[in-house]
């Protein structure tokens, strides 16, 4: 199979594992509690402190509808709690709950877990090939942008 076929190919599938999802990650949760991957994210975000939708936004590179969509499917499965702030009634930041502690703290570490495979699979390549795949990767979605 020639190159471009085989890089097709990839795409097509790594189009069908992620759907529905904001990222590609190794594992599975194992909580009960169904989430989609942002949802996850968001809680992995939060996990290191209290912040805005519009910092989510920015972080994930979602648009605030999404963020807001999927911060209202946390807060309903009593996930995350709202604050206003105090110096700005508008302003609203978003928390963890205890409930949501061990769910953000898996997906943290599927988040390692995934970036130590990345890691090994990188080491068989020589740095000159390295380069190659890197501006390969740049080129490819500077493609989709």
């Amino acid at each position: 199979m020639n190159l471009e076929r085989q890089i097709d190919e990839f795409l097509s599938h790594l189009m069908q594992f992620a759907e529905n999802k904001h990222e590609i990650l190794l594992g599975e949760c194992e909580s009960d509690i169904k989430l989609t991957s942002t949802q996850e994210h968001i809680l992995m975000l939060l996990m290191n402190e209290a912040t805005t939708n519009a910092k989510i936004s920015e972080q994930l590179k979602i648009s605030p509808a999404a963020v807001t969509k999927a911060l209202k499917k946390l807060q309903e499965q009593q996930l995350i709690d709202s604050a206003r702030t105090l110096q700005d009634e508008r302003r609203v930041m978003w928390s963890l709950t205890p409930k949501a502690l061990p769910i953000a703290h898996e997906h943290a570490e599927h988040h390692a877990k995934t970036l130590q495979t990345y890691a090994q699979l990188v080491e068989d390549f020589s740095e000159d090939e390295q380069k190659v795949i890197s501006q390969f990767l740049k080129e490819l979605l500077g493609e989709f942008q």
